[in-house]
């Protein structure tokens, strides 16, 4: 496991705590890669994320946007299974995936579609937060003298 030591950042940077605590918390987290999933930035403004949820009924998975953070969560029930496996490759286990959305990212559907569950992300920045085109005028102010 590697440790990488941001505390040089912190001197130079103002204003960017949460961008080093946010790297810190990903560099150190030991995710299983359950379940696996894909990100696809379709365009500009709108992205998917494709996880394999094969084995899970819709009422099994629950979606929450909370502020800048997207859990999808997987529950089974437990049942008392009498099968005696040879090999079982498929995992029938609980998960919790949590993904940091940029600000100014919703998600705005989800759909579930042969084993995928399709989350559907769209960034939509306020109208005063677009770069906006200054005209120049060949006057210059005059101030009262």
């Amino acid at each position: 496991m590697r440790n990488l030591d941001f505390t040089p950042l912190y001197r130079s940077a103002i204003g960017f705590d949460r961008l080093f605590n946010q790297m810190e918390k990903n560099v150190s987290n030991t995710n299983t890669g359950y379940p696996p999933y894909n990100i696809e930035q379709q365009d500009e403004n709108h992205y998917r994320i494709t996880m394999a949820v094969a084995g899970f009924a819709e009422e099994q998975l629950d979606i929450t946007q909370q502020q800048n953070k997207l859990i999808v969560r997987g529950t089974r029930e437990v049942e008392k299974d009498e099968r005696q496996y040879l090999y079982q490759g498929i995992a029938e286990r609980d998960f919790e995936r949590k993904f940091q959305l940029a600000d100014y990212v919703k998600v705005v559907g989800a759909v579930m579609e042969n084993g995928l569950l399709h989350v559907d992300l769209e960034r939509e920045i306020p109208e005063e937060q677009k770069p906006r085109k200054i005209a120049i005028n060949g006057h210059r102010l005059l101030v009262n003298e």
